[in-house]
């Protein structure tokens, strides 16, 4: 009998995991449009969704905080593909081949998915402990009380700051990696830096620029999203706020790591070369 009910135990658990996904799922996209709604709300009526020191100070934490992580993370990065890739290119004696491929391989993919991952551990557990304390401590239910809309007030700067700052993040870390592989290619594959720039700029198209760009505007939306809906939807106390913060950053970079996939996927169908 328990052989026989099994797989309609193991079909029960797909289905339950399958429900779990999906309300997660449209939690978030109705947490993005709902954040959205008041804010365009507010500015129809000719008034300020958000104070701008607050969105600034996000800025700062989310963008100027970040650079040095991201570039010195690239940096090394840069260099380590520059040299294991050059050592097997030198082996058919086409080690001109490594400014082209550090240069795409970052502004394409590797450049806004390290980033994400970046930010999704460092700014998104910040967002999600902080709105989940606020939320445990009833803070934002004060909020509501006082008739000014959480969503706009607490989540829209940090939303809007992660969104535009990401593409920066993004662009300093190409920089950084193409840097390094300069240095490699000079050290060790004599290839001068003037030619390395020549070499850069013939492989490197600006649909690979264009690409890398959206992937990070969407990482950026992403991780702002999750990590502010775990905070906002909190239960448990402090107990709930680390469970939250550590399922936010665990939730972001698979979430992340899954867009990139699917994305990569629809860009070669319709522009397989």
């Amino acid at each position: 009998m328990a052989n026989a009910q099994s797989p309609v135990l193991v079909a029960q658990g797909i289905g339950h995991l399958s429900r779990s996904f999906l309300r997660e799922v449209g939690g978030v996209f109705w947490f993005i449009v709902n954040t959205f709604e008041e804010m365009f709300e507010r500015m129809q009526r000719g008034r300020v969704p958000f104070h701008a020191a607050s969105f600034f100070r996000h800025t700062q934490r989310a963008g100027v905080d970040s650079v040095p992580l991201a570039g010195l993370v690239s940096f090394f990065l840069g260099l380590t593909m520059a040299l294991l890739t050059g050592y097997q290119l030198q082996r058919f004696g086409t080690e001109r081949l490594i400014p082209g491929l550090v240069a795409i391989a970052f502004t394409r993919e590797l450049g806004p998915l390290l980033t994400g991952i970046m930010l999704a551990a460092r700014i998104g557990a910040a967002f999600t402990a902080e709105l989940g304390t606020m939320q445990v401590s009833e803070e934002v239910e004060a909020i509501e009380a006082m008739g000014i809309g959480p969503l706009r007030f607490l989540v829209a700067p940090r939303m809007l700051a992660l969104f535009l700052l990401m593409p920066c993040l993004s662009t300093v870390s190409n920089i950084a990696a193409v840097f390094a592989s300069s240095l490699i290619c000079k050290a060790y594959f004599s290839i001068a830096f003037p030619y390395f720039l020549d070499l850069v700029k013939d492989s490197l198209l600006i649909r690979d620029i264009i690409t890398g760009i959206l992937k990070s505007f969407l990482f950026g939306l992403l991780i702002a999203a999750i990590a502010c809906y775990r905070g906002l939807t909190v239960k448990g106390g402090a107990a709930g706020v680390g469970t939250a913060t550590t399922s936010s950053v665990v939730t972001a970079i698979t979430t992340v790591i899954g867009f990139d996939t699917l994305y990569n996927v629809v860009y070669t169908t319709f522009y397989p070369t």
